[in-house]
Parts: structure tokens; C-alpha cells; sequence
């Protein structure tokens, strides 16, 4: 049965023009794009998306800059979603991601490291919900 997840291309892949590449290698993964929008969150929109990181010494410089520019949100569908796109993502940090993954092709660092993932189902619904309404899903 397909799962859906969420996804975000972060400012530094939408900035680096990244953004067809990237979708094209989720597509090529066997993702289907179920829902896509290009925005600009405000500091307090990436506050509340990241509020579960609240108490981090990061939880600024995150949001910061999760605000400082274009985003791609998604909803990403196919069997296994949440594990197999956190395995085409690689590591948090580019410098430890596998050889092909997204983050060691595309992502700086380990803040800037292009694309975001739910990593499970409740996390996934949340996120889901905190960018598209229900009448927006296919």
C-alpha cells in the first residue's frame, strides 16, 4: 500500500538552481508527486515547523535560515515513503551521506544540506498538514 511523506528542498538547493535535479531524482527513486508548492516561509512559520527543535542550541540559526528564501514543500507518495526517502536523502551531514544520495550530490553542509524529510508517520502527517490543506492532496 503507498505511504505518503513530506518533503522540503531548502533554500540552498532552490538558490542553487538544484531544484529540477533534485525532483528528477526523487522521480527517479519512484516517488509521485501528490502535491508541490514554491514559497517563503516567515521566521515564525519556520518556528513553528521547527518547534520541536525549540530547546536546541540551533533552533535560530535553523529557522533563520529555513526564512532566508524559496522553499519547495511536498507530499511524496509510494510504498515505504518515509524509510526510502530518508535512504535516497542520505546522512544529515553530506560529509557522511552515501555515494549517490541527494545530500552527497547537492547539499554544503550539514545545515545546508538541500532537502528535509519526515522521518515517520506521525512527524510526516504534521508536516503534512502544517503546508497543505486537505483539498490540496490528490
Amino acid at each position: 500500500m503507498a505511504q505518503r511523506t513530506f518533503s522540503i528542498l531548502k533554500p540552498d538547493a532552490v538558490r542553487a538552481g538544484q531544484t529540477a535535479a533534485i525532483l528528477a531524482e526523487l522521480q527517479k527513486a519512484g516517488f509521485t508527486i501528490v502535491a508541490i508548492k514554491k514559497m517563503v516561509l516567515s521566521k515564525p512559520q519556520a518556528q513553528g515547523f521547527y518547534a520541536v527543535h525549540a530547546k536546541r542550541p540551533f533552533f535560530d540559526s535553523l529557522t533563520t535560515f529555513m526564512s532566508s528564501g524559496s522553499i519547495v514543500a511536498m507530499v511524496l507518495e509510494k510504498e515505504n515513503a518515509i524509510a526510502d526517502l530518508r535512504k535516497a536523502m542520505g546522512a544529515t551531514n553530506p560529509a557522511d551521506a552515501e555515494p549517490g544520495t541527494i545530500r552527497k550530490k547537492f547539499a554544503r553542509s550539514i545545515e545546508e544540506n538541500a532537502i528535509h524529510g519526515s522521518d515517520g508517520e506521525e512527524t510526516a502527517a504534521f508536516e503534512i498538514g502544517y503546508f497543505f490543506a486537505g483539498h490540496e492532496l490528490i
